[in-house]
């Protein structure tokens, strides 16, 4: 059939196949680039995302020094001797001289619970600030789960001393 077109007919459909390839790669072509750059955008934003996160090593070993350090519950009797010396040594560093530490019992585990509740109350006469001491010092307990008692107490005649009741918990296993 191409045998019987003529010389300028078969230039004339060269061309049109030609303009036709055109036209559908510059279809498809715009569709892609335009995909491309939508993608190209999305990586920029990920990798702002990941610069903004990312941290020096100095700045991370900061972060890190203050977050709370958990130790996972132990057996009630090392949980409670555990607990008890560190707690001890808290209240050393503090300052304060307490009465014996009084070990409160642990409640029975329900049968869905893992752990128990193990408090540790304490009665101290101390200075305002050294109770203050304590307290932001206790989240470097690494048994302490919460303060489930504060109590102070102002002595009338000296505004700086207080009586102080603290009850301190942890989970036993």
């Amino acid at each position: 059939m191409l045998e019987r077109l003529s010389e300028r007919d078969k230039r004339a459909l060269k061309i049109g196949a030609i303009c036709a390839v055109g036209v559908a790669a510059l279809v498809f072509g715009t569709k892609w680039l335009g995909h491309w750059a939508q993608a190209r955008r999305s990586l920029a934003g990920v990798e702002a995302k990941l610069e903004a996160i990312r941290v020096d090593e100095t700045r991370q070993a900061g972060l890190a020094s203050i977050v709370p350090v958990f130790e996972m519950p132990q057996k009630e009797e090392t949980q409670k001797f555990l607990f008890r010396n560190k707690f001890n040594e808290q209240l050393k560093k503090a300052g304060i001289n307490s009465k014996p530490l009084q070990v409160l019992p642990a409640a029975k585990k329900a049968k869905q619970e893992d752990y128990r509740l193990l408090r540790l109350k304490c009665s101290a006469k101390c200075r305002f600030g050294q109770l203050l001491d304590l307290l932001a010092r206790l989240n470097e307990n690494p048994y302490l789960v919460g303060i489930e008692e504060l109590r102070v107490k102002c002595d009338p005649k000296n505004r700086g001393d207080v009586e102080v009741d603290l009850t301190v918990s942890t989970f036993v296993r």
